[in-house]
């Protein structure tokens, strides 16, 4: 079942918000676990769709500070993550996904 346009469009808002799925329900009178269901259906839509359009994550890449370290990603929501070059982009960005 498709997601209604509430329910995209909270979803889209809460992601480009720099909040947490917690401060976003609270400030937007929503119940967190709606919310976290809504979103859990929209990540399963977009995993099983071969046409959505990949999501955007608000990061920050620093140049590389010493040969260990390939990557240092940098949150909005303050998570800081140092890489090793050759890490995965798809687990990276599953990863940061979850962290949303």
């Amino acid at each position: 079942m498709a997601l209604s346009a509430h329910w995209l469009t909270h979803i889209n808002v809460w992601q480009s918000s720099g909040l947490s799925q917690a401060a976003y329900c609270r400030q937007h009178q929503l119940t967190y676990r709606t919310f976290s269901a809504r979103l859990c259906e929209f990540r399963a839509q977009a995993n099983s769709s071969p046409s959505a359009p990949p999501l955007l994550l608000p990061i920050h890449v620093q140049a590389q500070t010493s040969p260990e370290v390939g990557l240092i990603l940098h949150h909005a929501k303050g998570y800081r993550l140092e890489l090793p070059a050759a890490v995965s982009a798809s687990w990276l960005a599953e990863l940061w996904r979850c962290l949303g």
